[in-house]
């Protein structure tokens, strides 16, 4: 008895492993998983707050979502984001119980087995894997030294099975931000070679240093090949709650709806509403969060540049997300060299390998779940253990 060949060629995800090194080493910071330290606005509560009073709220709610939340979302990405959605402009919107899994469908609903798909480097991993499980292969492109897109890589990339490129900005794991004229031009090479574009907006909010998120489903005319995912998790603290959504071209509306139903019938109806209490809080509410945490990213980023200055590290710009991608000097795999950072010195910080970056070592710094004092201490530790195990 064995488990499919399928899911054999799936990698580990790696935030369970580095959480049980760390349960192995007790009093460990985690500069480790994405994310935030503050909980869901108080509206999202409130929202609540009669759930269990009405019988209809514990039977199966609509695949797609409440036409309520349906309602709150398609406002917010038409004044956040300038995207129209619904028949009349060629798309849908689905809420997911979470980003993830709106990937995955996705990946379900466009792939068949032996399918392309191209993915930038450093890719988020929980993509990877979706395709993986889907039966379809990755194809890798290269980006640049500060992990923007190489246009003429992913062109190079495109062969006769690729059905897809997937662009993340702002990025995970890099923190880069994508400049709108470079979206623009994936979208439009997309369009060009009959592929989808898939871009994941997870961190939209979570720019820094004037840089700007660009939502390529707001070009005119992109409807038909763009697929746009979100996520409450990271905005809204909204992890465990598991609500995302997708937009998505009409034409893969029957694919979309056979997946939901298979696997999550809907999105918990619970989390739905909380959702739209969350969303009435607004952008405003989020921005004053990311405010905070931006002043937490600068004393990291600062931080980490002294070991740039020393020759002991490099650390790209990251004007994004909640993350920065630390190259210490080293000889260490990058498994290794966390397992001695968690044993050695009690900081924990993610692999850059579990992100497709296969040459020398690279760690995912994340910044978001940690009040500042603790941030101080972690990332102190971290630079302390990038001293001590350099060569």
């Amino acid at each position: 008895m064995r488990e499919s060949r399928r899911l054999q060629a799936v990698q580990t995800p790696i935030i369970p492993v580095i959480a049980e090194l760390i349960r192995q080493n007790p009093g460990t910071i985690s500069l480790g998983q994405g994310v935030v330290n503050y909980a869901p606005p108080p509206q999202a509560l409130a929202a609540i707050a009669s759930f269990g009073a009405d019988s209809a709220n514990h039977k199966y709610q609509a695949a797609a979502g409440s036409s309520a939340l349906v309602a709150a979302l398609s406002q917010k990405l038409a004044a956040e984001n300038g995207v129209a959605v619904g028949a009349a402009h060629g798309n849908r919107l689905m809420a997911t119980a979470g980003g993830n899994q709106a990937f995955f469908n996705v990946a379900l609903a466009i792939l068949d087995p032996g399918d392309e798909v191209i993915l930038p480097t450093p890719y988020y991993f929980n993509h990877e894997m979706a395709i993986v499980m889907a039966n379809a292969r990755v194809v890798l492109a290269p980006t640049d030294k500060n992990y923007q897109l190489d246009l003429e890589a992913l062109c190079a990339a495109i062969t006769p099975r690729t059905r897809a490129i997937v662009t993340v900005s702002p990025n995970n794991p890099s923190g880069a931000v994508y400049p709108e004229t470079d979206l623009r031009a994936v979208n439009e090479l997309c369009a060009k070679h009959g592929l989808y574009h898939i871009n994941d907006e997870a961190y939209e909010y979570f720019t820094y240093d004037g840089a700007r998120h660009f939502s390529p489903a707001s070009i005119s005319g992109a409807a038909a090949h763009t697929i746009t995912l979100y996520s409450m998790s990271k905005a809204y603290g909204f992890a465990s709650w598991r609500i995302g959504w997708a937009v998505y071209p009409a034409a893969l509306e029957a694919a979309m709806t056979k997946i939901q139903d298979t696997i999550v019938i809907c999105p918990p109806a619970i989390s739905q509403m909380a959702a739209i209490g969350a969303l009435t809080a607004g952008r405003e509410w989020v921005s004053a969060h990311v405010r905070s945490l931006a002043q937490t990213r600068l004393m990291v980023r600062d931080e980490l540049a002294t070991l740039a200055r020393e020759g002991l590290a490099e650390c790209p710009p990251a004007q994004g997300a909640l993350y920065f991608l630390l190259r210490p000097r080293t000889a260490l795999a990058p498994l290794d060299y966390v397992r001695r950072l968690i044993g050695e010195h009690r900081v924990a910080a993610i692999p850059g390998d579990a992100f497709g970056l296969t040459q020398g070592c690279a760690l995912r710094v994340a910044y978001g779940a940690l009040d500042s004092t603790t941030a101080a201490e972690g990332v102190g530790r971290l630079v302390a253990g990038v001293r001590a195990l350099a060569p």
